[in-house]
């Protein structure tokens, strides 16, 4: 599968039908068939994962989606795979009415709250001879580490990388890294605790 997909991008003619195929014009939703014939075959669920009825996954073949073992996707997310992989790890939890949009990687035991926003992909808007819904996209990975947590409606832009065993605070914007072990809040989010490991305590950040 992933050699075809890597010959239709030699092709723009042949790749242009077959996306119509996939997706109808002017959406970001694969067709009924994609859902129930061909991404159970070509997407992983590992055992005792969990993806809500009410959720939406926009989640085409040419990319990667991953869901790790004992993983909850709750009610009213969307995760949109058309311009990256949705890698997501084991025990981690996404919240209701989360929205992530590849390229996008979350580590294992992750806490995700409710009305998070996790979005790899960004519009360009340099042309002024074009609407920026025509402009090219770019994109950047985001990539979560293990055992944190992501307070509700937060904001996680393209590139940041949040390291291990950080939290997030609620209505937080993320428009740069978060080394391991912090706490940051605000908009932009910035450090306020970190934990010290040589004392093992957690410490305000001036």
């Amino acid at each position: 599968m992933r050699r075809l997909f890597n010959i239709l991008k030699s092709k723009p003619k042949l790749k242009k039908v077959i996306h119509w195929l996939l997706i109808p014009s002017n959406e970001a939703r694969p067709r009924l068939w994609v859902k129930w014939f061909l991404n159970p075959f070509y997407h992983t669920r590992e055992k005792g994962s969990i993806i809500r009825s009410s959720s939406r996954l926009d989640v085409l073949p040419f990319n990667d989606f991953h869901l790790g073992r004992k993983s909850i996707i709750e009610d009213f997310t969307t995760i949109n795979n058309g311009v990256g992989n949705v890698l997501i790890g084991s025990n981690t939890f996404i919240g209701i009415g989360d929205v992530i949009i590849g390229p996008v990687e979350i580590g294992n035991n992750t806490i995700i709250a409710q009305y998070v926003v996790i979005s790899g992909l960004n519009h360009d808007f340099q042309s002024l001879d074009l609407p920026i819904s025509k402009q090219p996209i770019n994109k950047k990975l985001i990539k979560i580490d293990d055992d944190c947590w992501i307070g509700a409606n937060v904001v996680i832009t393209s590139g940041v990388h949040i390291g291990k065993h950080s939290v997030i605070a609620a209505g937080s914007i993320v428009t740069r890294d978060v080394p391991p072990f912090s706490v940051v809040a605000g908009n932009p989010a910035r450090l306020i605790k970190q934990y010290n490991l040589k004392t093992k305590v957690w410490e305000k950040v001036d």
